[in-house]
């Protein structure tokens, strides 16, 4: 299945039902994205059709109400747009990918977890 890279505030929209319990109703979405990146129902609703359009998200109808539930993983969508990034934008070379990564911000402490991961063979 090809994923294709959500704009931010899809994006912020399958955040927020990646950290609910599934199936997730509109309201339980909204509390959690309420604060951050507050938007009228409408719109909330127009997203998430958007979603199930792009096959992001499996919508339910019950009754009155919807469930929603993601049809991709937070990890298949991170693993797609990393391998996406590491292409487009440093060329496939790894070492230009870890050098951006590195450069990016990354604390010593944080650095230093990558690299346990690394030598720990847990990526």
């Amino acid at each position: 299945m090809k994923i294709n890279r959500l704009p931010d505030t899809e994006l912020e929209v399958m955040q927020a039902l990646w950290s609910c319990r599934v199936p997730a109703t509109r309201p339980e979405i909204e509390e959690i994205i309420k604060d951050t990146h507050p938007m009228a129902t409408t719109t909330l609703l127009t997203l998430l059709t958007r979603l199930s359009d792009r096959g992001f998200i499996k919508i339910e109808k019950v009754g009155r109400s919807a469930l929603y539930t993601p049809l991709v993983t937070k990890e298949d969508y991170l693993a797609k747009q990393s391998r996406r990034f590491l292409d487009t934008l440093c060329g496939g070379n790894i070492a230009t990918f870890a050098s951006a990564l590195c450069s990016s911000g990354l604390t010593d402490e944080e650095i230093k977890q990558l690299r346990d991961l690394l030598d720990s063979d847990r990526l």
